[in-house]
């Protein structure tokens, strides 16, 4: 008598993942090309739409001394060659927020913005945005060569609009909306407070956060994964403080206040994260002695 033979489990067929599934892993935070895309699009509408740009060839020249400038001392640094997505955002933004009637400072200003990622460290970690770090240098070493962005949209807010919701849909997906969003919040509200304090009207003291400028600092200076606490408490604490400190800087008439705040405020929280950490390391090295 034969055995009775079974057959092999039919394996189900091979399907495609559904649309949506490609959209959540194409808007994830592994996606390094997700914020080099959007920085181009805030450019490219900006430039188009108000000519924000001081020239395309002092922009390319930020962006290929940062580039440059990443790949060498992540080569000397970490004996690799470093992709180079990071160095295209802070060459962009040195790009469309300063302001010269000269080369040099877009160049110096990269390079300053990228060696501050390598050379300013605690711990294994950097403290500064690059590119906030590069601005603020600039302005406080050479304020008669150097300005930055000043351009609002006015009236015409199509531009501002579409940012804002492609910056909102991505922020959201890399978990960073909540820095955002507190940043926003507390910005307009200390607006009608100083509106209130100096007697100004509340439209112009909210303006400035509608121009081109703050979309980058909102989506990509304050929210850097790399330069921000881990505590999404922590995130949303120092996010009010910048908004808090710029503030005070605007009471006295500080006219980069935005870059100044975060240039001060950033690093402490992460000074203080980084002290905090090794305490605890510490003590519970302690405890199991």
């Amino acid at each position: 008598m034969t055995q009775p033979t079974t057959e092999p489990p039919i394996a189900p067929p091979l399907t495609t993942p559904p649309p949506v599934g490609r959209w959540k892993r194409w808007l994830s935070i592994e996606n390094r090309y997700l914020a080099p895309i959007f920085i181009t699009c805030i450019l490219l509408t900006g430039h188009l739409s108000f000519g924000i740009l001081e020239s395309y060839q002092k922009t390319l020249l930020a962006i290929v001394v940062s580039i440059a400038t990443e790949l060498a001392l992540g080569r000397i640094f970490f004996h690799k060659w470093v992709h180079p997505a990071s160095a295209y955002i802070s060459g962009i933004s040195v790009g469309i927020l300063v302001r010269s009637p000269a080369f040099w400072p877009y160049a110096l200003c990269s390079a300053i913005s990228i060696t501050s990622k390598y050379v300013l460290r605690v711990k294994g970690r950097h403290i500064w945005n690059p590119s906030n770090f590069g601005i603020s240098a600039m302005l406080f070493l050479v304020p008669e060569t150097v300005a930055t962005l000043s351009i609002q949209w006015g009236n015409y807010l199509l531009p501002m609009v579409i940012i804002w919701i492609l910056g909102s849909i991505i922020i959201m997906r890399v978990h960073r909306f909540n820095i955002t969003g507190t940043y926003v919040a507390s910005f307009i509200a200390f607006a009608f407070l100083r509106s209130w304090m100096t007697g100004s009207p509340w439209q112009s003291e909210i303006a400035p956060i509608t121009g081109p400028m703050y979309q980058l600092f909102i989506f990509f200076m304050i929210t850097d994964p790399k330069t921000t606490v881990r505590s999404r408490t922590g995130q949303c604490v120092v996010a009010f403080l910048v908004a808090l400190a710029e503030m005070l800087m605007r009471l006295h008439q500080i006219v980069y206040a935005p870059f100044y705040a975060l240039f001060i405020v950033g690093p402490t929280a992460m000074l203080i994260e980084i002290w905090t950490d090794s305490r605890r390391a510490s003590i519970a090295k302690l405890a199991t002695h």
